[in-house]
């Protein structure tokens, strides 16, 4: 049985054969008139190196006036002019590029062997296109010939690329037809349609409509490659955001996730707290925007506790510096928050979720509708949960005992028009609905869908 060594070797050799069969072959059947008229022969030698040179390699494959040029010389001119091209397009590729032996071989058999065979397809099937007895070249039978030969010449050119590149240990066959191949069908259709027409367009109307016709198409190949070329400069730019947001954003869930470890009920609290403020916000109308500053600010509300120590986070007792560092936990996690990019309005929404609507909060003292909706709002969520919650250091209390708390500081600590809302959404939903013991703060926090809207430009 061959090893992998000895059918790479067999490729080679194959590949050199078809090489030498090409060029051999081209200069046998050469005559004179293919290399006639000499300006249209220039026109297709230029357009063939310059269409090479400024190719640009996307996703699903490469962008290149050359296959035109050379999809004109096997259908206008003849087998010897399209294997010159050929091989002088995939020199000029293959040094610029710096490719290694073995793809100097690769490029060199297929650009060489399927111009010669196209151009045999259609002398054969169309006749002498130098005869100027030979009308066929004419007519639109013509240019479906040229059609047929250039989706042939595409499949062949492919599939000795993509043996070439299986054998180097890359993709399978079949994968690189349904990840390459394919999605560059509809370009190589374009290409093949657009250089049928300019062949037709020739035969018919000369030389002149040709030439104004590659002028055009040199100049969309141009603007076609600094268009890519910006569109790949803006993914990288797209991507470094990513990495940047993520590196930001990344943070602060690892300072949450390091605060559940310490205080394992503060993630499920944080989800629970997330759930029900977003449905309110939803129930009292906010829009969506705001509806997802008030999400975000109820996962993160609590993020300032990360500053605690054990002692004040498991208090036996509490000092008076224990307090003044409670108190302040709102501006140390409105501090955290607040160096992401675009979060502003959440920092402002924890700064001021323990204000009190009578004005008795901190850190501030606001009274009333000075306290951001968003903070009023979790300040009811975060308050209803702590009480109905069983996770916390005292016995869960009925959602109906809590809801009469909710309303006893309603209009003192509480807005109360949020929390008869809040009420009438729990009495309508039922609290289940918002809570439950295995609440994920990684399900909530969405943590990849945060981070691309924080790269997203503002305004997107």
């Amino acid at each position: 049985m061959l090893t992998p060594k000895q059918i790479t070797r067999i490729f080679w050799a194959f590949e050199a054969l078809l090489l030498v069969t090409a060029v051999g072959g081209a200069a046998l059947l050469s005559q004179s008139n293919e290399w006639q008229p000499p300006l249209l022969v220039g026109l297709l030698l230029v357009l063939t190196l310059t269409g090479q040179y400024f190719s640009v390699q996307t996703r699903s494959g490469e962008l290149s006036a050359s296959l035109v040029a050379l999809v004109l010389a096997m259908s206008l001119l003849g087998p010897a002019p399209a294997v010159a091209f050929g091989a002088a397009a995939m020199v000029l590729k293959s040094a610029i590029r710096r490719l290694p032996p073995a793809q100097w071989l690769n490029n060199l058999s297929t650009f060489t062997i399927v111009p010669f065979g196209g151009a045999l397809m259609v002398r054969a099937l169309a006749g002498d296109v130098h005869d100027p007895s030979n009308h066929f070249p004419e007519t639109v039978t013509f240019g479906l010939i040229v059609f047929a030969v250039v989706a042939l010449a595409v499949a062949v050119n492919f599939l000795l690329v993509a043996l070439d590149v299986w054998l180097d240990e890359g993709p399978s066959l079949r994968n690189q037809v349904r990840d390459l191949f394919l999605p560059m069908l509809p370009g190589q259709a374009a290409t093949a349609a657009l250089a049928t027409i300019l062949a037709v367009a020739y035969e018919n109307l000369g030389l002149p409509v040709l030439f104004g016709s590659i002028i055009i198409l040199s100049i969309f190949q141009y603007l076609g490659a600094a268009l890519l070329r910006s569109e790949d400069r803006a993914d990288q730019l797209e991507a470094r955001s990513i990495q940047l947001a993520s590196l930001q954003f990344g943070v602060l869930a690892t300072l949450m996730d390091a605060l559940a470890l310490r205080d394992r009920s503060t993630a499920t609290h944080a989800a629970s707290v997330a759930r029900y403020a977003k449905a309110l916000a939803v129930e009292v109308g906010s829009s969506e925007e705001e509806q997802e500053v008030i999400h975000t600010a109820g996962l993160l509300h609590d993020i300032g506790k990360f500053t605690w120590s054990d002692r004040v986070l498991h208090p036996e007792s509490l000092t008076d510096e224990d307090l003044a560092v409670i108190h302040r936990h709102p501006q140390d996690g409105a501090t955290l928050v607040g160096k992401l990019d675009g979060f502003g309005p959440v920092a402002d929404a924890i700064l001021y979720h323990h204000e009190r609507v009578d004005g008795g909060g901190y850190p501030a003292a606001l009274i009333g509708n000075e306290i951001p909706l968003a903070s009023r709002i979790v300040a009811i969520c975060s308050t209803y949960d702590r009480m109905t919650a069983r996770d916390t250091y005292r016995a869960p209390m009925p959602p109906r005992d809590a809801i009469a708390e909710l309303r006893k500081v309603a209009g003192t600590q509480l807005d109360a028009e949020l929390v008869e809302s809040f009420v009438a959404m729990l009495e309508r939903e039922g609290p289940g609905k918002f809570h439950n013991d295995e609440a994920s703060f990684e399900d909530e926090l969405k943590f990849e869908q945060r981070v691309r809207k924080m790269a997203q430009p503002a305004g997107r």
